[in-house]
C-alpha cells in the first residue's frame, strides 16, 4: 500500500520536471559577428563620367560659305593640320564694319594672351616655391623634426601647383591659338577689300592648335556659317580627368588632395585619383525618385601616368595623370571619394548596432552563452563598420541584426546554415 504515494510523488515530480523544461526559455538561434581590429576607411560613393580635360572647340573666325569637313569623330589631327576652309564670298557693302569687327576681335584675343601670359608667371612662381617647401619638408622628415601629416600636405600643394601650371599652360596654348586665328580672318578680309585681288584661293584654313582626335563635329554639309558658328571639338585623349556630382551634404566634407578610388570602368583594378578642385555652387537635379537634390561637381585628377601605345599620338602636356588608353571622354565610372581612414582602430559589424534611447548599443555573446546588452560609443562609420571608441573589445562576438526574441539574459546558439 505504501508504493502508490511512491509512485505518485515520482509522477509528480516527472510532470514537474516536464512542466519546466516546456516553460525554460530555449535557446535563440542567431548569427554572430565578430569585433575585430583593423584599417576602416569612410568614402563618399557616386557615379561619375571622364571628360578631357581641355577640350578646343573650334569655331568659325569669319562668316562665309563653309567647304565640306571631311573629318569624322575619332581621326587624329596633328597640330596646324587643316581642319575645315571657308569661303569668305565676294566683299559685300559692309567690309568697312566687317573689318572694324575682325580688328576689334584681334585686340579683344591679344588682351586674353596677355591675362594668360600673368597667369603661368604667377603657376610658375606656386609651383616654385611648393617645390622648396616639399623638399625642404623632405629634409626635416628624415630628422624627424616635423610630421607626417605636414610632409603629406606639401606633397599635396605640390600636385596642385603642378596642376594649376598645366591648367595655365593650356590656357595661354588656346587664347594663342584665338589670336592667331583673329589676326589671319583680318589679313583675308583685308585682302578681300583690296583691289585688283584675284578670285582663286579665297578660301580661309583653319588649321588644329594641338595634337588630337576629333571629338565631336558639328557641321558636315557645305553651307553658310555665320561668325563664331560651332565647327568641330578636338582634344588629347590621354589628358583626362573624372567629374563627379555628390549630394551638397557630403561636398562639405570633401577636400582637394582626397583620394578617390575608381572602379566599375571596365578594367580588372580600380584606379587612382585625387581630388583637384570642389566647385563652390551647387545645382538642382531631379533624382529617380522625382525629388529635388542640391548636388555639387567635384572634379579630380589620374594619378599613374600610362605609356602611349605605338602609333597613337603623343601628350604634349607630358602630365603624370593619364588614364589608361582604352578610357575615353564621358565614359561612367563609379567613384569613392575617401573622406576619413585610419589603418588600426577596433571595427563593429554595422548589423549589429540598434538604437537604445539616445545611445548606440549592441548585444554581445557572454562567456555563459547569454545574450548581454552592451551601451557602445562609436567613431567613424560606413555602410559595414563603424569605429568603436569605448564599450567592446577585438573578439567579442556580437548579435548580427537582433530580433524581438534577443533580450538580456536569453540564452544564444549559433545558426547552423
Amino acid at each position: 500500500m505504501k508504493a502508490k504515494p511512491i509512485l505518485w510523488t515520482a509522477a509528480a515530480l516527472a510532470a514537474a520536471a516536464l512542466i519546466h523544461a516546456g516553460l525554460r526559455d530555449r535557446p535563440v538561434s542567431v548569427d554572430f559577428g565578430i569585433v575585430s581590429r583593423g584599417a576602416l576607411t569612410v568614402t563618399v560613393d557616386e557615379d561619375g563620367e571622364t571628360r578631357i580635360r581641355d577640350p578646343y572647340l573650334i569655331s568659325a573666325p569669319l562668316a562665309g560659305r563653309l567647304l565640306r569637313i571631311e573629318l569624322e569623330p575619332g581621326d587624329e589631327v596633328r597640330k596646324d593640320d587643316s581642319l575645315a576652309a571657308i569661303d569668305p564670298g565676294e566683299p559685300g557693302l559692309l567690309d568697312a564694319r566687317t573689318a572694324a569687327e575682325a580688328g576689334a576681335r584681334v585686340s579683344a584675343a591679344e588682351a586674353a594672351y596677355q591675362r594668360t601670359q600673368s597667369q603661368l608667371e604667377v603657376a610658375k612662381a606656386d609651383l616654385d616655391q611648393a617645390q622648396r617647401n616639399h623638399q625642404r619638408n623632405q629634409g626635416l622628415f628624415e630628422q624627424e623634426n616635423i610630421a607626417i601629416a605636414t610632409l603629406e600636405d606639401s606633397a599635396h600643394a605640390l600636385r596642385v601647383a603642378t596642376g594649376n601650371l598645366a591648367a595655365a599652360q593650356s590656357t595661354q596654348e588656346i587664347a594663342r591659338f584665338d589670336l592667331e586665328q583673329a589676326r589671319a580672318a583680318l589679313l583675308h578680309s583685308q585682302s578681300l577689300s583690296a583691289p585688283g585681288e584675284p578670285p582663286a584661293g579665297r578660301s580661309f584654313e583653319i588649321r588644329s592648335p594641338i595634337d588630337g582626335v576629333v571629338l565631336r563635329r558639328f557641321q558636315e554639309s557645305s553651307t553658310v556659317v555665320p561668325i563664331g558658328e560651332r565647327l568641330l571639338e578636338i582634344g588629347n585623349p590621354h589628358d583626362l580627368e573624372v567629374r563627379i556630382d555628390v549630394l551638397s551634404q557630403d561636398a562639405v566634407r570633401i577636400r582637394p588632395g582626397q583620394r578617390v578610388a575608381i572602379e566599375q570602368w571596365g578594367g580588372d583594378q580600380p584606379l587612382t585619383a585625387w581630388v583637384r578642385r570642389v566647385e563652390p555652387s551647387a545645382f538642382t537635379k531631379v533624382s529617380a525618385l522625382g525629388v529635388d537634390e542640391q548636388r555639387v561637381w567635384i572634379y579630380a585628377d589620374f594619378e599613374e601616368p600610362v605609356p602611349m601605345q605605338q602609333g597613337t599620338i603623343s601628350d604634349p602636356t607630358g602630365s603624370d595623370r593619364n588614364p589608361p588608353p582604352p578610357l575615353g571622354d564621358a565614359y561612367r565610372v563609379e567613384a569613392r571619394v575617401v573622406v576619413w581612414e585610419q589603418p588600426d582602430v577596433i571595427r563593429v559589424p554595422g548589423g549589429a548596432l540598434f538604437r537604445d534611447g539616445e545611445n548606440w548599443a549592441v548585444y554581445r555573446l557572454s562567456a555563459t552563452g547569454q545574450a548581454e546588452r552592451v551601451t557602445v560609443e562609436l567613431g567613424q562609420r560606413n555602410d559595414l563598420e563603424a569605429e568603436v571608441k569605448a564599450g567592446l573589445a577585438p573578439g567579442d562576438r556580437v548579435v548580427l541584426h537582433p530580433g524581438d526574441q534577443v533580450r538580456p539574459g536569453v540564452a544564444l546558439r549559433e545558426r547552423q546554415t
